[in-house]
């Protein structure tokens, strides 16, 4: 489990953007959740990464499958370059709407330092319980920031939030060097997708067609193919000891423990949703069931 510096304690996290900017899902998500079958109260939930200002990026909500493709093996990948209407609107129409009290919500933003300090004090308004500085999406048309561009930005959301921060890692950082700097700064470490090049060198992108009309690589792979990636990530930064690490890639209950053996303090779930969104509801009170009973179990003598 991970207790921030503000009393809030969490073991399993939705990944950002896996329900949307309000924690409710994705239409295609809602009659899951009416079910019952999808519980975000059961998760500390990252909305989906905001800017400064609106960002067109690559998602056409009629053509979705031009900048998000399934894998085989059970995986994604995507390209949809941090689409989102800016952190006004978030502010506007669905902040207000919010219960803080009932579901826990972290804000994923995502600029400039100095955007990055502006929407930090706009959500200092809000009872989120933490803040994600996200300098790490391989989507954005340009190469991921220098080490010392993340460093400079999480320190400055830092210096002017009154919520804990929280920083996203990519396997294509220089992830040590960044998260030894941010010791103090940022209180978990949470992972991103790794980029297409990095696991597939020799081979093309499904999202190729938009590879070559937008460029900036060939998407962010998340699920089953990015596991190596991200849990060696996982265990080198857990060992790092500069701040709590969030375990990324878990598609199946196999997958906690398997995190939880690298050092993951708490479990993220993030692309399992395209496939089954009932599924991470059913690992996490699995999970429960057995922690509990092993908790209840008399000690072997």
């Amino acid at each position: 489990m991970i207790h921030l510096s503000n009393g809030h304690s969490f073991d399993y996290m939705v990944a950002s953007g896996a329900l949307a900017f309000d924690g409710k899902g994705w239409p295609w998500e809602h009659p899951v959740r009416w079910l019952g079958l999808l519980r975000p109260e059961l998760f500390t939930v990252v909305m989906k990464t905001v800017t400064r200002e609106p960002r067109k990026g690559n998602l056409r909500w009629l053509k979705p499958w031009q900048s998000v493709s399934l894998l085989t093996g059970g995986g994604a990948v995507n390209k949809i370059g941090l689409t989102n209407p800016g952190v006004e609107w978030w502010c506007e129409k669905v902040g207000p709407r919010l219960d803080f009290e009932r579901q826990p919500f972290v804000a994923s933003i995502y600029g400039s330092v100095q955007e990055l300090v502006e929407m930090t004090e706009m959500f200092n308004e809000f009872g989120v319980v933490a803040i994600e500085v996200n300098p790490s999406c391989p989507n954005t048309g340009t190469s991921v920031e220098s080490a010392q561009a993340v460093i400079d930005g999480v320190q400055a959301v830092r210096e002017v939030s009154k919520h804990p921060v929280l920083a996203k890692l990519s396997a294509a950082q220089d992830y040590l060097h960044i998260a030894s700097e941010l010791e103090g700064a940022a209180e978990a470490l949470s992972i991103n997708s790794v980029p297409w090049e990095l696991i597939f060198p020799e081979a093309r992108s499904p999202l190729h067609r938009l590879e070559r009309r937008v460029g900036g690589g060939g998407g962010g792979v998340s699920g089953v193919p990015a596991q190596e990636h991200n849990w060696k990530m996982v265990e080198e930064l857990a060992a790092l000891d500069a701040a709590a690490v969030i375990g990324p890639s878990v598609m199946s209950f196999d997958d906690v423990e398997k995190v939880r053996e690298r050092g993951a303090k708490a479990i993220s779930f993030g692309a399992i949703h395209l496939r089954r969104p009932w599924a991470p509801t059913s690992i996490v009170i699995e999970d429960q069931r057995r922690r509990a009973a092993a908790a209840a179990a008399p000690a072997q003598p």
